[in-house]
C-alpha cells in the first residue's frame, strides 16, 4: 500500500528538473485545447487556449478573464484583462501532461494537467446590477 501511495505522489509530482518548454513547443501543446490544473491535489482552474496566443482562465467559479500569452526570457508570461502585471510561469512536459511553476514569487505555486473527466469550461456572464 506504501509503494502504491508513493507511486501515484510521483505520477502527481511536476518533473522540473527537465528544460522548460519553449514557446514553440507550449503553444504546440496547448493550441485548441482546454486544461485543467491542480495544485498539492486540490483542483485549482482551468484555461482555454485560443488562437493568437489568446486565452481564457477561470478559478472555476464560473467567472472567466480574457487575455494573452507570450514567451519572455525563457518563460512563458500572461496577461489578463483585470491584472496588467504579467505572471510569468515555466512549463514542462511529462507522460501525464503539463506541470507549471509560477516565477514571480520565491517558492511559487506548482500546478499540474488534470483530467477534465469530460467537464466543460464554465464561464457566466457580466454580472447586471438592477
Amino acid at each position: 500500500m506504501k509503494r502504491l501511495f508513493f507511486a501515484v505522489l510521483m505520477l502527481a509530482t511536476p518533473a522540473f528538473s527537465q528544460s522548460a518548454m519553449t514557446a514553440a513547443e507550449f503553444e504546440a501543446y496547448v493550441s485548441g485545447k482546454t486544461l485543467f490544473f491542480a495544485t498539492q491535489g486540490t483542483r485549482y482552474g482551468v484555461e482555454q487556449y485560443l488562437p493568437d496566443r489568446r486565452v481564457r482562465w477561470s478559478f472555476l467559479d464560473g467567472q472567466c478573464k480574457e487575455g494573452i500569452w507570450y514567451e519572455e526570457a525563457g518563460q512563458i508570461c500572461f496577461i489578463y484583462e483585470d491584472t496588467p502585471a504579467p505572471q510569468c510561469w515555466s512549463f514542462y512536459k511529462g507522460r501525464n501532461g503539463l506541470s507549471a511553476r509560477f516565477e514571480d514569487e520565491t517558492n511559487g505555486t506548482e500546478l499540474y494537467e488534470i483530467e477534465a473527466t469530460g467537464e466543460d469550461m464554465l464561464c457566466l456572464g457580466p454580472e447586471v446590477g438592477v
